[in-house]
């Protein structure tokens, strides 16, 4: 996944709290094989109500998305982070996450802002009077800051989940990092054992 330091853009504000992640990409999308469309598949079945947010051209632009209180709940899908990543976002503020649809945002690079509750309901209504409402999420000093509005608010973010945002580091990446150390186990396996060439048909 591609490092990550500072996203600074506009903002689409999901007025709507317990959005499961059947809600973000519904199941029929799970069939597809590759991993690319998904975000035809973004909230689909509340695109077809022509006042839903994402229809509105004001927020065309958008790379951060605000929503309501438990965002990512219901089952685990990586697809639902795919779809958000590939409709053009690049995180998403809200007051509280689902665990498993946070896990997954960090893997993917998808960050995930968590504020208190009445920020994340400010930048709401202030980006729905102002979409052109500019808002930085800073990863390094972990602060979301709206210069417009004077706000300035610390966001949690542990200190490995930082690294793999900076670093542009998914498991793999981070695996590969000791690799001189699975080399060296390698080394010392007994030869009756499969070799790691063996394991992976080489």
């Amino acid at each position: 996944m591609k490092a990550v330091t500072i996203v600074t853009g506009r903002a689409v504000p999901l007025d709507r709290s317990d959005v499961d992640t059947d809600q973000i990409i519904p199941s029929d999308w799970l069939k597809q094989v590759e991993r690319t469309g998904f975000e035809k598949g973004l909230f689909s079945e509340w695109k077809d109500d022509k006042n839903f947010v994402l229809n509105d051209e004001r927020f065309a632009a958008a790379t951060i998305l605000i929503a309501g209180p438990n965002f990512g709940v219901g089952s685990s899908r990586e697809h639902a982070v795919w779809a958000i990543q590939q409709y053009g976002f690049e995180a998403v503020i809200t007051s509280r996450f689902g665990d498993i649809f946070r896990n997954n945002a960090t893997k993917n690079g998808l960050i995930p802002v968590v504020v208190p509750a009445d920020v994340a309901s400010r930048l709401m209504a202030e980006v729905d009077k102002n979409p052109d409402l500019e808002i930085t999420i800073d990863v390094e000093r972990r602060l979301v800051e709206v210069p417009e509005l004077d706000l300035s608010v610390d966001f949690p973010l542990d200190d490995a989940t930082q690294e793999r945002f900076l670093q542009g580091l998914d498991d793999i990446g981070i695996t590969l990092r000791h690799i001189d150390d699975i080399d060296a186990f390698e080394n010392t396996r007994p030869s009756w054992l499969p070799a790691s060439s063996a394991l992976s048909g080489d």
